[in-house]
């Protein structure tokens, strides 16, 4: 978003300094007020500025969160669920001040259904955390969207990551949640039933809807068996446009690729100097493969003649586990290796998803993009289904780079949105991108308003993110 466009919310001084004093006598040590928790608490990932709660709650169950949503529902104070912070476009922040809810502390897996494999977990655990849990299960939770963030927070903001080609985003993962509602209710969406056509769809109301109508509470996941055997590894191409059409072979032929990484030449620049990376400096796919010993080798070799055709390759592949663990560590240090690029800069994320008949081409007309206005700004992307990012590295004190970025990230969006895409794979509209929700999907805008002042009538749940109520 512009700098120009970023609100401050209406402060209702009175109601939060009511609030304060209820939740700290309430809560006492696990209510705090000090400005560097504050600090923790609002946005930090962007150049966005941070726009601080007044005070952070520590629940510990859904009893407890419920009480502070009562409390700041009677006296009509914002409060703004919280998990690790990891959001990229201004999820946390709160530009009308307010309470927020850090459920970090809600940590607990409820259980875990083997038979059915399916788990329920309360906000706060970590996609790491769960999938230590279940290592002696022979399941996993599959969805990585690179950061060790909350599967909260994932939910809340439909995250999805470099497995989502084959496993699916957490629209397709969570069977169930309990969120608490506006008014103090706590709503639990569904049973643990695989599928259901009983009214509406609550569950996937709540998901991505980024906090603003309700602070998830616990979630029912679904769960994959690990597989028998992976294989994965990296393969050069000419160009990216001759990666892109790889990609469009693979997914049109049917072969179940579980990862498919684009990373852009400078980027895989950045990650030979920063990763030691042995591999040439030019447009590259990082693919797995899951599946059988025989599965796993017949779907390498058949990744290995579209990729020749294409004029890429060798794939060159490999089912040993320290391997493939140093390929994607250096697939998710991508970030850090990026800034490597420009020290003292900051990293702007951002993504689009297009569909893949169209990727290579919106990719190819935004590396042109970058290069006509000399940007530094390396591009990744789960291409396998369509969405890639992009990393512009700016001076975020310059007010000169931020117009540039800004316009930048403008003409970003509408691409992507001319091509049938959305400005969003995965990151979620927050502050940052607003007004391109506008472009994207028009009156349905205000079906969402309708459903949000129905839900929250006096706009206390996050308010100031994804649209203007």
């Amino acid at each position: 978003m512009a700098l120009a466009d970023l609100k401050r919310l209406e402060r209702n001084e009175d109601g939060i300094a009511t609030v304060l004093g209820i939740l700290k006598q309430r809560f006492g040590e696990r209510f705090l007020t000090g400005q560097s928790i504050r600090e923790q608490h609002a946005h930090t990932m962007t150049y966005i500025p941070a726009q601080l709660p007044d005070g952070v709650a520590y629940p510990k169950r859904t009893e407890e969160v419920q009480e502070i949503v009562r409390v700041c529902a009677e006296h009509r104070v914002p409060v703004i669920a919280f998990g690790t912070g990891s959001s990229l476009e201004g999820q946390v922040n709160a530009p009308g001040g307010g309470i927020s809810v850090d459920v970090s502390g809600m940590d607990r897996v409820l259980s875990v259904n083997a038979e059915d494999l399916d788990c329920t977990i309360e906000p706060g655990v970590t996609r790491e955390a769960l999938n230590t849990h279940l290592r002696d299960t022979g399941l996993f939770f599959p969805i990585d969207p690179g950061a060790n963030a909350s599967l909260g927070g994932m939910a809340a903001t439909r995250a999805s990551g470099t497995n989502a080609v084959r496993y699916g985003t957490m629209r397709e993962n969570v069977l169930s949640l309990t969120a608490v509602m506006a008014d103090g209710r706590a709503v639990t969406t569904a049973k643990r039933a695989k599928k259901t056509s009983a009214g509406y769809d609550l569950t996937r109301l709540m998901i991505g809807s980024e906090g603003t109508l309700g602070i998830i509470t616990s979630l029912t996941l679904k769960l994959q068996g690990i597989p028998q055997a992976i294989a994965g590894g990296v393969c050069p191409f000419p160009s990216v446009e001759a990666a892109c059409n790889a990609v469009i072979t693979t997914i049109q032929m049917g072969i179940p690729v579980a990862r498919i990484e684009l990373v852009n030449q400078l980027q895989m620049k950045a990650m030979i100097a920063y990763s030691g990376l042995d591999y040439p400096e030019s447009p590259c796919l990082f693919l797995e493969f899951h599946g059988t010993d025989a599965g796993v080798a017949e779907q390498s070799e058949l990744f290995s003649e579209i990729a020749s055709e294409h004029g890429g390759g060798p794939f060159l592949w490999t089912r040993e586990t320290e391997e493939r663990a140093k390929l994607w560590k250096a697939r998710h240090d991508a970030y850090h290796s990026a800034k490597a690029l420009r020290p003292g800069t900051q990293a702007v994320a951002t993504d689009v998803c297009v569909p893949i008949s169209r990727l290579a081409e919106c990719i190819v007309e935004t590396e042109r993009d970058i290069a006509e206005i000399g940007l530094i700004a390396p591009i990744v992307g789960h291409v396998g289904d369509g969405n890639f990012h992009v990393s512009p590295l700016i001076d975020a004190s310059n007010p000169k780079e931020i117009e540039v970025l800004e316009a930048f990230i403008a003409r970003l969006n509408e691409r992507a949105i001319a091509m049938d895409g959305t400005c969003t794979g995965e990151h979620g509209i927050g502050q940052g991108k607003m007004k391109f929700l506008e472009l994207e999907i028009g009156t349905g805008v205000d079906v969402m308003r309708a459903i949000k002042r129905a839900l929250d009538p006096d706009n206390i749940m996050n308010p100031g993110k994804i649209f203007g109520f």
